[in-house]
């Protein structure tokens, strides 16, 4: 019986609004690919990016000009090279894997090697807005372990100490998302490393972060949208500390995992992200994060409304997918 892919637009509702520097959304639109072979059915999900230039119809369009060498059955490692890096790879990757583990009966995590996986503690994320406003928030989730909180301003030092203030014990990662200009950045690197922050995110945009290797880093400096791929991140290794690695960047999780490895090769701490998505986009990310420094992979937190089965979260833990979601 031939392969056949199905390829669907889905939305599913943000509780509240979400807002980083670059602005804000309601809703999170995602891509889901549905694979169908020898009565086995493989489940993929991808969030395309508009900071990459792309949008539901593109990576739609993407996915669709490539059914014909996936519904010809395509490899995952063939598909790295038909196929560049980004969102629509990453639906496609994501559904062979599970497409694999469904017609064979091994799990996702057996083939990779996982033969004991643990829940993990993944931040969640506080949105940007007024001090007063991300207090609140924050205070909100004090009891959390870790917070990851939207930074990207000309002046964020208020945002720090009141967020800091409100959420005393809680781990906590800043993102910038690129927002930072470079005049204020050593102050605000000072200011977060007073305030016990233990990673920031992106503080000056992509292409244009060289004054990071030319600075004292007082603490752990993340690249996001400074690294997509592997082949990335030996040109960074002077002005960052850690990665985060996301699916929808890499381009799923054949490509992910590689990455992992020459990261932790050339000494980066890693951080593993996600979009703001479903379980379903989720739950590849959580088999890679086992043993990852860091882990942000609240996506569903952030929803009103999940996909049926979704991960277990459960206070600060995300726990492993069950086979009736993934893998």
């Amino acid at each position: 019986m031939p392969r056949t892919l199905d390829i669907q637009m889905n939305s599913f509702p943000i509780a509240g609004t979400f807002t980083i520097s670059r602005g804000a959304k309601t809703e999170a639109e995602v891509i889901t690919c549905t694979l169908v072979e020898e009565g086995a059915r493989g489940l993929g999900e991808c969030v395309p990016y508009r900071r990459y230039g792309e949008t539901m119809e593109s990576v739609f369009a993407q996915i669709e000009a490539a059914r014909p060498l996936i519904e010809a059955g395509i490899s995952r490692h063939d598909l790295l090279a038909a196929m560049p890096p980004g969102a629509a790879r990453n639906a496609v990757d994501c559904a062979l894997w599970d497409l694999e583990a469904k017609r064979t009966g091994d799990s996702v995590a057996a083939r990779l090697g996982l033969a004991d996986l643990k829940p993990l503690t993944t931040a969640y994320t506080i949105s940007l807005g007024a001090p007063e406003v991300m207090a609140a928030q924050a205070g909100e989730h004090a009891g959390r372990a870790l917070l990851k909180v939207k930074v990207g301003t000309g002046d964020d030092e208020s945002r720090i100490r009141a967020v800091r203030a409100a959420a005393p014990d809680a781990a906590i990662i800043l993102d910038a998302n690129e927002g930072w200009p470079e005049a204020v950045l050593e102050r605000h690197l000072h200011i977060a490393a007073e305030a016990g922050i233990a990673l920031v995110e992106q503080p000056l945009p992509a292409g244009r972060d060289g004054l990071l290797a030319e600075i004292h880093r007082p603490l752990l400096v993340c690249a996001d949208e400074s690294v997509h791929h592997t082949g990335d991140l030996a040109s960074l290794a002077d002005r960052y500390d850690a990665i985060n690695i996301k699916l929808d960047k890499t381009g799923g999780l054949t490509e992910a995992l590689a990455m992992k490895a020459e990261a932790e090769r050339l000494g980066f701490s890693i951080m593993i992200g996600c979009m703001v998505g479903t379980s379903l986009a989720m739950a590849p990310a959580v088999l890679l994060a086992q043993n990852a420094d860091f882990v942000d992979l609240d996506g569903p937190l952030l929803l009103a409304r999940d996909r049926e089965p979704g991960l277990r979260y459960a206070a600060s833990l995300v726990f492993p997918p069950e086979s009736t979601l993934w893998g």
